[in-house]
């Protein structure tokens, strides 16, 4: 008698080996590389940069065939800081679910960067530029394999100064249905191969979709950085937490601090490729199981 593989575990088999070509692995990198340029002045929200490479995304959305969500990609909102006012946008694809198409998974990473500095560019390629490519990566792989739900694939703005695009987000839609948030922040870089997990404590579905993933890839998967351990807690450090404070389910996805955070060093020329190119496959296993069992 053959011995019968556990249903959850087959799924995430079968999930993993669909997405080992599903997206073209030197174009990731191509726009990693591309959005952490100096042309791109560091993508301070509101600034050239910030707006080059709102223009960027929209372009490669709009490449990739991903619709707009609503009838447009940028969805533009203003905020102060110490009386200084800021427009920004956030930019937001969809790629329609084909049971649930009024129940969403939002994808997200943040766009913006903290911009130069005393004449040095700040080039942010693993904040976050590694999670905005990760989305067009997702786009390819999602138009080969169209999901139950509709994905929102969503470039927040103004991350860098206080989340602002993602609780505008949340704000804005109040009363639809979100299944959960995935969300990618600094995911290309990391000297001891571990990418970290967030979010496992706050849903058993999440939970269980994580404690039994098979990992594949030579990168190590890790729960932590939730307040379990003695690490540095996670839970609101980044756009997950807009979700989190409305209860929507979340995961974030990102590798633990180093030399280059929030530096000039923080360029395309330091990330660990091989381990960039495992964190998307992961990512995209794992929005496989959460669109497939639902929450």
């Amino acid at each position: 008698m053959k011995k019968k593989i556990p249903f959850l575990v087959l799924l995430i088999f079968i999930g993993f080996t669909s997405t080992a070509q599903s997206f073209n692995e030197a174009k990731l990198l191509e726009h990693v590389k591309t959005l952490s340029s100096d042309t791109f002045e560091g993508r301070r929200t509101g600034e050239k940069g910030g707006l080059l490479a709102r223009a960027y995304v929209i372009k490669t959305f709009d490449s990739l065939q991903v619709a707009p969500f609503g009838s447009k990609y940028e969805h533009k909102f203003t905020f102060e800081i110490q009386g200084k006012e800021y427009n920004a946008a956030n930019i937001l694809g969809q790629i329609k679910g084909t049971d649930y198409p009024d129940k969403y998974i939002v994808v997200s990473a943040h766009y913006d960067h903290v911009g130069v500095k005393k004449g040095e560019v700040y080039n942010g390629a693993d904040d976050d530029a590694s999670g905005v490519s990760a989305l067009f990566a997702l786009a390819e792989y999602l138009a080969k394999n169209p999901p139950k739900h509709t994905i929102i694939l969503a470039a927040f703005d103004a991350e860098e100064l206080g989340l602002k695009g993602a609780y505008y987000f949340v704000d804005k839609m109040k009363g639809a249905h979100i299944v959960a948030n995935i969300n990618m922040d600094m995911i290309s870089r990391s000297a001891k191969n571990e990418l970290y997990v967030v979010g496992t404590p706050h849903n058993e579905r999440l939970k269980s979709i994580i404690e039994n993933f098979e990992n594949p890839t030579s990168s190590k998967l890790l729960i932590g950085h939730d307040g379990a351990d003695k690490k540095q807690n996670w839970t609101n450090a980044s756009d997950h937490a807009a979700f989190h404070k409305e209860g929507i389910p979340f995961l974030y996805f990102g590798n633990e601090d180093h030399a280059g955070y929030h530096q000039p060093s923080d360029d395309y020329e330091n990330i660990t490729p091989e381990f960039y190119k495992n964190s998307v496959h992961i990512v995209i296993s794992v929005l496989v199981q959460v669109d497939a069992n639902g929450l």
